[in-house]
């Protein structure tokens, strides 16, 4: 092993052996290697006369680049654009989000928390974080209404455990004692890794304040077992609550609460503020020991630079003004009211009576989908004969659920969508291929 992760992980392991026990066999591995990027960094603060370093092109002190690319980024300094980023990402950007996470998130303390690590998207911040946690057969402990990507990330890349379950219980509130049932059967392993995600991607569904104690209740349990918990936090709809969920995330009412338990939150602007192509994200540690919060970023940088290298210069510099705005605050609470309104639109639509025999849904308060919960026809038959006969795209998440993101409909075309989708539910019963759905849960 190379004496810098050697060294990276004896820190972690003198501060925290809890966790140095998390970390993955590729994440003790791992290390920020003291090369070009590091060598550049230092030209860069003493080399006055000539810079002959890192692997771009100059031209009169200014990043070469060509006009006709650059007439369309008139607003953008060359050297905001064009230079590489730090893998961990752009030093004034990171230190913007941070701020912003201390203000949407009023139980989080600035020191319990390292600062954001900038990663090319949520897809990529959830893949390093299975990268420096998750070992072949270690266990995945996540509702049963999960991304389908999560079983690419973990289970395919890392050879992890999916374990499922039931997210609502029968009151259609967050299912505490079958998470606490379902953790606690790591007892024997000593480790377990915890993959939430609010609001939920498909319900759109976010803990109530009662609900998230109970959560919190069941990993301090754990932790007290001797269960060491990477709980990955997977908050990429984080802020589009519209009714009575909590309203910031867990990563602030985890960040420092035990020694076992390592809080890691993923988020980024794609979906907060609607920016899904720039493809900038974070990932952000929460323990309350700042030598472990410099180890985890070292790694996590050597990851990143083993990798993609960095994330795009000129996204993150886009998100950076964008935050920096006096405009921001405005426009985000304008579109917030415009999902809101489309989500409360959909609830009152689908809960009326003519539909109570097609369809019931799962709770929804937040995020960008609902998922309806159908009554007589297979969900996959259903998608394909409304795509066919009605051009109208849903997604089948199993036999029983569709998922409906009321994100990309305009709150006018909602009543249709839906009976749309009422009436191929109709054109699949009246040809004789209505289903007991319960019988095949």
């Amino acid at each position: 092993m190379n004496e810098l992760a050697l060294n990276l992980n004896e820190m972690i392991k003198k501060n925290n052996p809890h966790v140095f026990n998390l970390l993955s066999n590729l994440g003790k591995e791992l290390y920020y290697p003291k090369g070009i990027l590091s060598q550049s960094a230092e030209a860069a603060k003493k080399a006055t006369r000539f810079n002959a370093t890192i692997g771009i092109a100059t031209e009169k002190e200014v990043p070469m680049h060509f006009e006709h690319i650059q007439e369309t980024l008139s607003e953008y300094s060359p050297d905001d654009v064009y230079p590489y980023a730090p893998p961990s990402g752009k030093l004034t950007l990171r230190n913007e989000w941070k701020r912003k996470l201390l203000r949407d998130n009023p139980s989080l303390h600035e020191s319990w928390m390292g600062l954001p690590i900038t990663t090319n998207a949520l897809t990529h911040g959830l893949s390093l974080a299975a990268d420096l946690f998750v070992d072949e057969n270690d266990t995945i402990i996540l509702p049963d209404k999960y991304w389908g990507n999560y079983q690419t990330i973990f289970h395919v890349r890392r050879g992890g455990n999916l374990k499922t379950f039931r997210l609502f219980d029968d009151s259609d509130a967050f299912n505490v004692p079958l998470f606490r049932k379902c953790l606690l059967q790591q007892k024997d392993e000593g480790k377990a890794i915890v993959l939430l995600n609010f609001p939920n991607n498909p319900t759109g569904y976010t803990p109530k304040e009662s609900e998230v104690q109970g959560i919190i209740s069941v990993l301090m349990e754990a932790a007290e077992a001797g269960i060491n918990l990477a709980v990955i936090l997977d908050d990429a709809y984080f802020g589009l609550f519209f009714e009575d969920s909590v309203k910031e995330s867990l990563f602030g009412r985890l960040a420092g609460i035990h020694p076992r338990i390592l809080p890691i939150k993923v988020d980024g602007a794609t979906k907060e503020n609607y920016v899904w192509g720039l493809r900038v994200g974070f990932l952000t540690f929460g323990v309350d020991s700042p030598i472990i919060l410099d180890a985890l970023e070292q790694k996590t940088n050597g990851l990143i630079r083993g990798t993609i290298s960095s994330s795009s210069h000129l996204s993150q510099t886009v998100i950076l003004r964008s935050l920096q705005s006096s405009k921001f605050e405005e426009e985000k609470c304008k579109k917030h009211n415009i999902m809101k309104r489309r989500a409360t639109r959909v609830k009152e639509i689908i809960t009326r009576e003519k539909y109570k025999e097609a369809w019931g849904y799962y709770p929804f308060n937040s995020g960008y989908f609902m998922c309806l919960k159908l009554n007589r026809v297979d969900a996959e038959e259903l998608r394909v004969h409304l795509l066919n006969e009605y051009g109208v795209g849903t997604i089948a998440i199993n036999s029983s659920d569709l998922r409906i993101a009321f994100s990309c409909v305009e709150e006018e075309d909602l009543e249709e969508l839906f009976e749309l989708i009422y009436c191929g539910i109709n054109d699949l019963v009246s040809k004789g291929v209505s289903i007991d759905v319960q019988k095949t849960l």
